[in-house]
Order: structure tokens, then C-alpha cells, then sequence
């Protein structure tokens, strides 16, 4: 069985000035707007040049593509992002039948899965409280704190060129529909497809299409250390997951049927809430994926053992007591924590200069506020 997507040219989309990320959904409505500066950025363009190709060799499913969309992205370099989108030579490979484990996987600082057209699904950033990762405190791409560039698509570049994606593709949603019928956008790292937001209301069968709901809730009260302040969702230790709250578990999943898996299947469905993109797998994500960053666990993640109903998202990438404390209240196991060291003080000397992903040396940091 042979499955091939192999692409030499793109429609072109210009990316909106504010670094709109909310172009429709397919479905019954138009694919995407027009405007008469598309035409435009149109002739000054060329093609884009996306390759995915992905084929199953006995119980493998194998991935090779070149990291380009289909369609092609907004300008890059941007006033927010100073990086160029080079190709890559991605040979990924994951699991044909997938199984769960008894255990959720940390998959933050590491790349999620792939799409379709061969963009790689990254949602964690580089961006942290007073720029220094030892504080904890982690900014969401989209949490509202950050200038990141992002295009109309969810997406920008990192510094060595990988074009990626931080919330749902919406270029490639379009494309496959979405509102109705569930559409698949790619693969995570573990072999379990990956899907819209809009799925069958009964997961057991064909049914009426509905928006599913992420079960992470910003947590109530204050920040005990760090930047302080009340939870808002500006960072990523401001939600907690809440079993029951939503359609989704904890890795944004669900079994339920859908038109390539008439019998159903476990899914991981991106959201336009928080995770966006899920920042855990349920199964065993292969090494090729885990290898793209380099780098194993960063320090101050957790290793996750298994998961209770009611959780803290804390156990993801939090150390503190407090986030220990809260867990064992709610019936969770206490997390296992890497040692880190205490975070820095407000205002503390000797404190690394500016680092940002979506920037460089130089520059000011891209994120602001508490």
C-alpha cells in the first residue's frame, strides 16, 4: 500500500499585517478569502516547491518531506521574525498500528508530529519569563504575550529555517474540509492520526458533526513565584487539565470513528483553545521525532508516569511545591522532578541577556507582561 503527496506547486495566500490566524474552515463556506493584494503577492512569488511523500513498508509508516507548505506562507523574514524558511530533508518514521501505553509522554521541547504537507506540528517556544528557561515560566505562542511573527497559517520559522506550525494549520484544514467531516491533518510521533477541531457529537459512529472542547482550565488565583499576578493563560503553566471539563483527555485525544477509521481509532485533535497542539502523547513517539531538536528533556521537565483523571499541567513542565501539592489533592501521583535548581529572583544580577526563538542576539525579547 502506497500513500503519495507530492506537490510542485501551491496556491499563495498574503499573510495579514497583523498576523491574522483566523481564515475559515472548509466545509460549506469558501476555502479562504480573497482580497485583491492576493493577486498581487501572487505575481511577485514563486511556486512554492512542498514535497510530502509517506508509504507503509510492512508495519512502518515512512515520512519524507522537505518542511515547505503547500501553499505557500507569509513573507519571512518579518518584522517579527528575522528567520528564512529552509528546506529540510525530514525521513520520519512511526508505528502502522499504534498502541497506547499506560502512561501519558511529556512531548514538551520536542516536535509533535507532521502533517499532511510535510510541516512539522511544534507548539512549545523558546520564550520564557525574564528570558530565562530556569524560571518555569514558559510563554505561549499564543497565549497574547508574544510578537512572534506568525502567518495566517499558525505558523513561522525558527532559527535554523524549520517553518512549523504552533496552532491548527489552517491552510491544510481548508483543504480537507473540516466542519463536515472530521478532517485529518497529519501524524503524531507515536502513529496515532491527528485531527481538526470538528468532530462526529457520537464518537461511537456518523453522526452530527460538533466543535470539541479542550479539557484545560486557566487555574484560579495567583502565580506563587515568577512573574506573578493572576493566571491568564500567557504562559503555559497557567492552565491545569480538569477530566470531564471538555470533549478531550489530557493529550487533547479521544477514541472515536472517522472516515479513515470506519472502526474507530484513538485521535489527537488540535483545538483553538489551549493546547492548541497536544503537548503529550499517549503513545510511544519514535526517535526520528524525537531526535529533530537534538536535545532529550530539557531540565525542569517532568517524568510523567501515569496520569490521573484530574491533573495539574505542572507535572509537564513545573517543579514547584505548590504544583506537587496541588496534584496530590486532586488524587494525582506527586511528579518525579529533574533537578534544576531555584529559579532566579525578580531583578536578580548576573541574569542572561535577551534570547528569544522568533529573534536574535541584539533584540528585544518578544514577550511582555505577566
Amino acid at each position: 500500500m502506497r500513500l503519495g503527496l507530492a506537490f510542485a506547486s501551491a496556491l499563495i495566500a498574503f499573510p495579514a499585517a497583523a498576523h491574522d490566524s483566523s481564515a475559515p474552515l472548509g466545509g460549506q463556506e469558501p476555502l479562504e478569502h480573497t482580497h485583491i493584494a492576493d493577486e498581487i503577492w501572487d505575481l511577485l512569488l514563486p511556486e512554492a516547491e512542498a514535497s510530502a511523500d509517506i508509504t507503509v513498508q510492512g508495519n512502518t509508516r515512512s515520512i519524507r518531506a522537505n518542511g515547505y507548505p503547500i501553499k505557500s506562507p507569509g513573507r519571512f523574514p518579518n518584522r517579527n521574525n528575522p528567520h528564512a524558511i529552509s528546506k529540510k530533508n525530514y525521513s520520519l518514521k512511526v508505528p502502522l498500528n499504534p498502541r497506547r501505553t499506560n502512561r501519558a509522554t511529556s512531548a514538551q521541547g520536542s516536535v509533535f508530529g507532521i502533517a499532511i504537507n510535510g510541516v512539522v506540528m511544534d507548539p512549545g517556544t523558546a520564550e520564557f519569563w525574564q528570558n530565562d528557561r530556569r524560571s518555569g515560566w514558559n510563554y505561549e505562542a499564543l497565549g497574547g504575550a508574544c510578537k512572534l511573527g506568525l502567518d495566517k497559517y499558525n505558523a513561522h520559522v525558527q532559527p535554523d529555517g524549520t517553518y512549523h506550525y504552533h496552532g491548527i494549520p489552517t491552510g491544510v484544514v481548508a483543504s480537507s474540509g473540516g466542519r463536515s467531516v472530521p478532517a485529518m491533518i497529519g501524524y503524531a510521533a507515536d502513529g496515532f492520526p491527528v485531527y481538526g477541531q470538528y468532530g462526529y457529537s457520537d464518537p461511537a459512529g456518523k453522526s452530527s458533526m460538533k466543535k470539541l472542547k479542550s479539557s484545560y482550565r486557566i487555574k484560579s488565583g495567583t502565580r506563587p513565584d515568577g512573574p506573578g499576578g493572576s493566571y491568564n493563560g500567557k504562559f503555559t503553566q497557567d492552565w491545569a487539565f480538569v477530566s470531564g471539563a471538555g470533549d478531550l483527555d489530557q493529550c487533547n485525544g479521544r477514541f472515536a470513528v472517522t472516515p479513515e477509521y470506519p472502526d474507530g481509532t484513538y485521535h489527537y485533535v488540535l483545538t483553538d483553545t489551549f493546547p492548541f497542539i497536544p503537548r503529550c502523547w499517549m503513545g510511544q513517539p519514535d526517535a526520528s521525532f524525537t531526535r529533530l531538536k537534538g536535545r532529550g528533556q530539557r531540565r525542569g521537565d517532568v517524568e510523567m508516569e501515569q496520569i490521573s483523571p484530574t491533573i495539574d499541567f505542572a507535572t509537564m513542565t513545573d517543579n514547584s511545591e505548590a504544583a506537587g501539592h496541588l496534584i496530590q489533592v486532586q488524587g494525582g501521583q506527586p511528579p518525579r522532578v529533574r533537578p534544576g535548581g531555584p529559579p532566579p529572583q525578580r531583578g536578580q544580577r548576573g541574569q542572561r541577556g535577551p534570547r528569544q526563538g522568533g529573534g536574535g542576539q541584539g533584540r528585544r525579547a518578544p514577550c511582555s507582561g505577566s
